[in-house]
């Protein structure tokens, strides 16, 4: 009677279980399955057809199998593919033989295959003590080989390749890596991680950098691990200028949070004297008891022009801060205490705040229909100078030092109307108390108090269209009434203001608590919005404050000042093709513009740009005697589908001149990752200098854990 192939399977694994049974545990049996099955003599057992054998968890698929139980061999007939427990590591080969645990033996044309990314060929193959695996004269490569040429982009061809796989290293002896089959480089000895470890001790990719002002130079870093939680990144550079450069990055993970230390010294001469420059940051988070949160942040640097000539970062003021917050639905509670150091060759540092403290606690509440905030809130700053006069010019006296405590609550009620109205009813109120010293205006305490209410009335009015689009126009009508306050106190958190849609109907429109807007006023607008079933929508805003009086103090540039404010209007566009474009102006009945904006974004799979720009008119009130007229953009664009152009810039009009600019091209495709980089600063004063500074990093895909690899290459015929 003839058995069915899959009884015969059947069969298979139940003759190599009782032929293997030995007093071991389950997980450490053998399971066979196979076409046919045959017994030879009284030791051994022959496999044929669509074997497959799992062990441990790995798993051995071969056309023939045979198990010599004295001997505890295996011989097996390829194609042989065997994969280890965690599937992260393949073995192809013609031929092996092999100990009856898969741990030692020999393999014919072998080759392993890493993470799927990088792949190791040889002749032979041995495997040793399961740990172990060697191949003799062995090429390495990630790349796409297609057919008719047997040239990989890139390779490491050595005498000998050892795979650890309890380390996750390869260890190449007499390594050549060849480019396109055209030898580069020898290294005698060569270590790298294979793709499947995310972390290990070891060099990192060099970075080759050619700058006006450091020369040409390269980057070398080395990644230490300390532990499973702690690791120190050494990056040393070097130039043909004479500059020597050492950055360090040390980072540690705690149960409860992280800290990340980043500093570097160099020795250069760029401004023509020998010195010694540096600078160090240190971040850190913690989570404490009770859902608090403590963040802290330290900056110090040697001089002001260490951050830029090292392209770290362009910063003019330097902030040290610790913070402790709790977020919860209904309550937030804050303290920070800041120390900042200014860079810019204009500031006096006597003359700045230095260190500024500052606490909140705030709560969210629900009371008669609506609901409302309710806020404790203490600020305070120092200079360090102890003087009253204004040296400098800037309105404010060089030694003033100030600390605030403030109570405040605001809230809201909204009502649905007859026909479609929307009324809503607000109010606001707070208490300060200043203490301002070596101020010769304001001097001693001085309390303050201030109130709002306001009452709004909005009737949407919907159209929906016969094609399916719908559009909303919303007229808004919002009357104010703030009393007078009785103390004046001095304004430094409050001087930039911003009108736009968000503050269009706010009863207060100054950013900070030491200006309050006051007096009789009405803001009125309309809203516009079409939404198209397509999945793009527009939208539009045009709103102006009447007052019944003057006197709150905005500034020209603002468009708030006088009886009636300048006109807002406001456009937005947002399509579902990754479109989104905005713009503002702020202009008074004349249409002279005081300050306007906009903003453009698109994004698809091959393309990306955005743009900023902005105008606005001079206003010493806000530290500004030019008018500002810049554009900033960003722009990508996939010229392959390896082939990637950035180009990014910033253009001051005022000044006719470029602030920045920079240019990029990355190659990315299965195997390789080539990033070039061009870019140019402008920018001149007394501690930043203008430069330019080419870039190059390249990148083997296939060791450690690399960001992914590209698209891979296509093969023509």
């Amino acid at each position: 009677m003839a058995l069915s192939p899959s009884l015969r399977r059947l069969l298979a694994t139940a003759a190599l279980g009782l032929v293997l049974c030995t007093p071991v545990s389950a997980q450490d049996r053998a399971t066979l399955v196979a076409d046919s099955l045959q017994i030879a003599g009284d030791s051994q057992l022959v496999a044929d057809g669509s074997v497959e054998v799992f062990f441990q968890g790995r798993r051995l698929t071969a056309s023939r199998i045979v198990y010599d139980q004295k001997a505890g061999t295996l011989k097996i007939d390829g194609p042989i593919r065997l994969t280890d427990e965690t599937g992260e590591t393949v073995i192809l080969a013609s031929q092996a033989d092999l100990s009856a645990d898969m741990t030692e033996g020999l393999l014919t044309s072998a080759r392993v295959v890493l993470n799927q990314q990088l792949q190791i060929a040889a002749a032979e193959a041995r495997r040793i003590g399961g740990r172990y695996l060697q191949l003799d004269n062995a090429v390495a490569s990630s790349c796409r080989v297609c057919a008719g040429s047997d040239i990989p982009l890139w390779e490491i061809r050595a005498r000998r390749v050892t795979h650890d796989q309890t380390e996750r290293q390869i260890y190449f002896d007499h390594a050549q890596l060849r480019f396109g089959g055209v030898p580069v480089l020898y290294i005698p000895r060569l270590r790298l991680p294979d793709p499947t470890l995310k972390r290990a001790s070891g060099f990192l990719l060099p970075t080759f950098t050619s700058s006006t002002l450091l020369g040409t130079g390269i980057s070398l870093p080395y990644f230490l691990t300390l532990g499973p939680s702690r690791d120190l990144t050494i990056t040393p550079f070097a130039s043909n200028a004479e500059v020597r450069n050492v950055t360090l990055r040390y980072r540690q993970a705690f149960a409860t949070g992280e800290i990340t230390v980043t500093g570097a010294a160099a020795q250069d001469d760029i401004d023509g004297k020998s010195k010694l420059r540096g600078y160090v940051f240190a971040d850190g988070s913690f989570a404490l008891p009770h859902d608090y949160r403590l963040t802290f942040r330290g900056e110090a640097v040697s001089d002001p022009s260490y951050l830029s000539d090292y392209d770290i970062r362009e910063a003019d003021r330097l902030t040290s801060s610790v913070a402790v917050s709790r977020v919860s639905q209904q309550e937030l509670v804050y303290g920070t205490l800041r120390n900042i150091d200014t860079l810019r060759s204009a500031d006096v540092g006597s003359s700045i705040p230095t260190l500024l403290a500052d606490a909140l606690w705030q709560h969210r509440f629900a009371a008669m229909g609506g609901n409302g905030n309710l806020r404790f809130a203490s600020h305070g700053h120092l200079r360090s100078s102890t003087s009253q006069a204004d040296a400098n010019g800037d309105g404010i006296p060089d030694g003033r030092d100030v600390a605030r405590a403030s109570i405040s609550a605001d809230w809201r009620r909204d009502w649905v109307l007859p026909h479609g109205l929307l009324g809503a009813v607000m109010g606001e109120a707070s208490l300060d108390f200043y203490d301002v010293a070596q101020d010769p205006v304001y001097a001693g305490s001085i309390p303050r108090v201030w109130g709002a209410v306001g009452a709004e009335l909005r009737w949407p009015l919907v159209k929906t269209e016969r094609g399916g689009g719908r559009q909303v126009l919303e007229p808004v009508l919002q009357i104010v009434a703030a009393p007078n306050s009785s103390k004046a106190v001095p304004n430094e958190d409050s001087t930039l203001v911003e009108f736009d849609e968000a503050s269009l109907f706010s009863l207060n429109r100054f950013p900070g608590s030491d200006a309050v807007e006051t007096g009789l006023h009405a803001n009125i607008g309309v809203n516009w919005t079409r939404y198209d079933p397509d999945g793009w929508s527009m939208g539009a805003t045009v709103g102006r404050v009447l007052r019944a009086e003057d006197g709150n103090g905005f500034s020209d540039a603002s468009g708030l000042g006088g009886m009636a404010s300048d006109w807002l209007a406001a456009l937005h566009v947002q399509s579902a093709g990754g479109l989104y474009a905005a713009g503002r102006i702020i202009a008074d009945d004349s249409l002279d513009v005081a300050r306007g904006e906009m903003q453009l974004e698109y994004s698809n799979k091959g393309a990306s740009f955005s743009s900023g720009y902005i105008w606005s008119i001079a206003d010493v009130t806000e530290a500004r005697t030019d008018d500002i007229s810049e554009l900033v953009m960003a722009a990508g664009y996939n010229l392959t589908d390896s082939w990637r152009a950035k180009v990014s810039g910033r253009y001051d009009f005022a000044a006719e001149e470029a602030s920045r600019a920079d240019l990029g091209l990355t190659f990315r495709n299965e195997c390789v990752l080539l990033d070039l980089s061009l870019s140019r600063r402008f920018t001149t004063s007394t501690t930043v200098q203008p430069g330019t500074k080419f870039g190059l990093t390249l990148e083997l895909i296939g060791f450690g854990g690399s960001d992914g690899a590209g698209p891979a290459r296509m093969c023509r015929r």
